[in-house]
């Protein structure tokens, strides 16, 4: 019984925590100032969603109750036969080499030209969460900050399994003075070196 309840909490956190980001459109407080969410998170000029495509490892994120224990959390992205993103997304419980390997697979749709604005689905549409790219490495996309229009949840993505502590800071200190952030609670991910893998 105690393993059933371990596994569907596992699942649901799971499916919840990799449609990357949640929230509604609507008006929210954050560090006691009101604004418009929708005008207020600034997401970046474009994404070339084929140099997006590929495997990003997860540096950093807000905690969420729906992600406990995540360790060595991935995200590969690839294009399905109707043009939409398919998400396919691995997390290991508690340890990054033996933990319990979760997997969930999941569509991403743009919601404009941009594609720097994508709506996510799992489980045929019952979890769903808004995937907004604030920050992007145009050159090399070696990096990327994913938020939500409610800044509920914050991830910082690498193409690597560690990220330049430089780059990471200032990714961060982004997060905070251009997008509005609280990152006093951002979690490190911890992630095993890529010969370990």
């Amino acid at each position: 019984m105690k393993n059933l309840l371990v596994k569907s909490v596992l699942v649901v956190s799971a499916a919840i925590t990799f449609s990357a980001c949640q929230g509604d459109d609507s008006d929210s407080t954050v560090d006691n100032v009101n604004f418009d969410q929708r005008t207020s998170l600034q997401t970046v000029e474009s994404v070339d969603v084929a140099r997006y495509l590929g495997k990003w490892y997860e540096i950093a994120r807000l905690p969420q109750i729906f992600q406990p224990g995540c360790t060595q959390v991935t995200a590969e992205y690839s294009l399905n036969d109707d043009g939409s993103v398919k998400v396919f997304n691995t997390c290991r419980i508690l340890d990054p080499k033996d933990g319990r390997l979760i997997t969930i697979t999941g569509q991403a749709v743009p919601v404009d030209e941009t594609n720097s604005k994508l709506d996510v689905t799992f489980f045929n549409g019952f979890a769903q969460g808004k995937y907004w790219v604030l920050e992007l490495d145009a050159e090399n996309y070696e990096y990327a900050l994913v938020g939500d229009p409610l800044r509920t949840s914050l991830y910082l993505l690498s193409r690597k399994p560690t990220l330049d502590s430089e780059i990471k800071d200032k990714l961060l200190e982004l997060a905070v003075t251009k997008h509005g952030y609280d990152i006093s609670r951002v979690i490190m991910t911890t992630q095993l070196p890529l010969e370990d893998q």
